[in-house]
């Protein structure tokens, strides 16, 4: 009761030094080859088995021998590893080899039911007397006992295997959430960037180009008007001028309202033949299925190129470990992409998000004449569904 009784902040102070020691010293521990790992893991399991010796018969020695050395690939088949330890255990003193087994399968299987059953097992291959006529005397109630002391024996094991799957899933959830702010960000300031792009184009479009084409008529006037060739000359150099800042205005102003992506900012909007790239660079197992005519509009290209981009990153950051299928299909005078994902393999954090990719491709569909749905489907997966006019405008 001692421990209970300190102050919050040394408690707290204790715990943060505990946890601290206990990463560096697993961080130490994970630089450690994995054969000499292994190694020394057979060689402490027989060392145990050898100190408690109970049946050294050629059978109890072979069992003893089997159980030791199949320590050695327990990384690649921990439940058979387990289960080649069960003999072993049944017949002799030995503790190191069933607990290295059965934490290997507990820091490998996400299958709860499959550990509990495992441990069970351990339990009662310690519990059981062997011979059964070695345990008459021994009594029901002591083997009971015995059991249910050792079964609590076995829940460290198995614990401790889940905490360590437990913190190796959250570290590559952090990686993967790293990289999906990166992604945001990269996206938001590229947003950003069009927006003012295109907020500059509009300026000058509708100031400046409509100033210079004021400059070019009145120049005109003056160049039909004039009586001197002096006069008409300099309004003839001044319109040349002026039709020649109006074409490049025009293409600055194209350039400008094309989407940007690296430093030139100048490539092209997307379209169907990127659709590859994006699908292999998504960072998720994808597979892309159909194709369609390289004829289909450019509108109706860059939204399905839109819609393959979010659904794939949605499912990065909303689905971790699921896999995902992108199928383009045609359907008369309609085009459209269906991309769905299986459910996630690991739990999902909650990520910031402002919920708005859904709803601006909703958006996107409605402008073209199309339709656009998205839902679960039955096996905790996701469905995104886009229709459009093949020659939308």
């Amino acid at each position: 009761m001692t421990g209970t009784t300190g102050a919050t902040g040394t408690r707290g102070a204790t715990r943060t030094s505990g946890t601290t020691g206990w990463l560096e010293g697993k961080q130490l521990w994970e630089r450690v080859p994995a054969p000499l790992v292994d190694a020394g893991l057979v060689a402490l399991a027989a060392l145990d088995l050898w100190l408690n010796l109970s049946d050294r018969t050629p059978r109890g020695l072979a069992l003893a021998a089997l159980a030791c050395g199949a320590l050695a690939v327990r990384r690649r088949f921990p439940l058979a590893v387990f289960l080649l330890t069960l003999p072993a255990t049944l017949i002799q003193d030995t503790l190191v080899a069933p607990i290295a087994a059965l934490y290997t399968l507990a820091e490998r299987s996400r299958n709860r039911r499959l550990l509990a059953l495992c441990a069970t097992l351990y339990a009662l291959a310690t519990a059981i007397p062997w011979p059964p006529d070695h345990g008459a005397g021994f009594g029901r109630t002591w083997t009971l006992v015995d059991f249910v002391y050792t079964l609590a024996t076995a829940a460290a094991p198995v614990l401790l295997g889940q905490l360590v799957q437990a913190r190796r899933d959250l570290s590559q959830r952090l990686v993967e959430i790293e990289e999906a702010k990166e992604h945001e960000r990269a996206l938001h300031a590229q947003a950003v960037l069009t927006r003012e792009r295109a907020q500059l184009a509009r300026e000058m479009h509708d100031v400046v180009s409509h100033q210079v084409s004021l400059i070019a008529v009145q120049a005109g006037a003056v160049q039909v008007g004039a009586k001197d060739a002096e006069t008409r000359e300099a309004a003839r150099v001044i319109r040349s001028l002026s039709v020649g800042t109006l074409d490049e205005l025009r293409t600055m102003v194209t350039l400008l309202r094309a989407s940007g992506g690296d430093a030139t900012e100048l490539t092209p909007q997307p379209t169907l033949a990127d659709l590859h790239r994006l699908v292999a660079s998504s960072g998720i197992e994808a597979e892309l299925k159909g194709e369609l005519s390289p004829t289909v509009g450019t509108p109706a290209q860059r939204a399905l190129y839109r819609t393959v981009q979010e659904a794939l990153t949605n499912v990065r950051k909303h689905a971790p470990g699921a896999r995902a299928t992108v199928e383009l299909w045609h359907d008369g005078t309609d085009v459209g992409v269906t991309i769905t994902n299986t459910a996630p393999t690991r739990p999902a954090l909650p990520l910031p998000s402002a919920h708005q990719g859904l709803v601006g491709l909703r958006e996107r569909a409605e402008i073209l004449h199309g339709t656009f749905e998205s839902g679960p489907t039955g096996d905790r997966g996701y469905r995104v569904r886009m229709r459009i006019p093949a020659h939308a405008d």
